[in-house]
């Protein structure tokens, strides 16, 4: 039985946050995938992976609450696995409170936990339940401000060798911290010590991709010197996390609004990060809603 050989993807998290399109995404890549099986077959399943000869050589579960009485037992199956050999990495999707009650009267569904109450009383008895759980994750997305697709996407990115990488993935998203700090970032930077292009009359509705920008916010000596020592304290911690067993890392660039300095840093960290062959991808979390009438500052 090959167990080093298999690799295993237990999903969970919190329903509504995007479980089942997780689980789509990892299916395209050929991972043999079942939904909602109860925690107490888990190491079976595995097992009977790891005896079908290389037919199934990476398998992903989703496990969450519709395994009723029987999930409350997950902590201790994953426990189980790993002490039975295998290799598996755990992926919590989360998001917010709002996002979820706004997906759910969309969907016109009932939450699990409070099937004849308010959704909010299911979300947060579900989060409370769980929170053992979201600490023992492998690997946290938030899903508030991703549409399907994106989602697919991050998983694809984030469980990928089809590629040859070699090394983590890292996603950078410029913030305003007036719309809160992203829920999964690993890593925060606040820039709103750098001198502010709102300020100037013929920057403010502009974002940071823009050239004008760039030049605005990287046109002083504090902005060049910060670029400098940041970079480099990417380039030494990174590699440290690789050690470590990390296989994907949020970095979050916040300032006031996430229009303006936020965005044009995000940039150049991704740039400096992509040429030292990291698998990146950069977002602009709040860039568009400053230009569509918020005040960004």
């Amino acid at each position: 039985m090959n167990k080093q050989g298999l690799e295993l993807i237990v999903i969970t998290g919190l329903s509504g946050a995007g479980r089942t399109q997780a689980m789509q995404s990892l299916e395209d890549q050929g991972f043999f995938c079942v939904d909602n099986l109860p925690p107490t077959f888990l190491v079976k399943f595995a097992e009977l992976c790891a005896q079908s000869r290389g037919k199934v050589s990476k398998a992903a579960i989703v496990c969450d609450l519709r395994g009723g009485e029987f999930f409350s037992s997950l902590s201790e199956a994953l426990a189980n696995l790993e002490k039975e050999g295998f290799r598996l990495e755990v992926l919590f999707l989360d998001a917010s409170d709002e996002t979820l009650i706004r997906r759910y009267k969309e969907s016109r569904r009932r939450h699990p936990l409070s099937p004849h109450g308010r959704v909010l009383d299911g979300i947060q008895a579900e989060r409370q339940q769980l929170e053992e759980l979201r600490i023992r994750a492998d690997n946290i997305i938030d899903t508030s401000c991703l549409s399907a697709q994106q989602l697919r996407t991050q998983v694809a990115e984030l469980f990928c060798k089809s590629q040859g990488l070699d090394q983590m993935a890292v996603s950078v998203i410029s913030f305003g911290f007036k719309y809160g700090i992203p829920m999964d970032a690993d890593l925060v930077m606040d820039v709103r010590f750098l001198p502010n292009p709102y300020y100037v009359e013929t920057l403010r509705s502009l974002t940071g991709e823009h050239a004008l920008v760039r030049d605005y916010v990287f046109g002083n000596q504090m902005a060049q010197e910060f670029m400098e020592k940041y970079l480099a304290l990417l380039e030494y911690i990174l590699p440290n996390y690789i050690k470590e067993g990390k296989t994907h890392l949020v970095i979050g660039i916040g300032c006031t609004g996430g229009q303006h300095r936020s965005v044009a840093i995000a940039d150049r960290v991704g740039q400096f990060l992509r040429e030292r062959n990291y698998a990146i991808t950069v977002k602009h979390r709040d860039a568009t809603i400053n230009q569509k009438g918020g005040t960004a500052r």
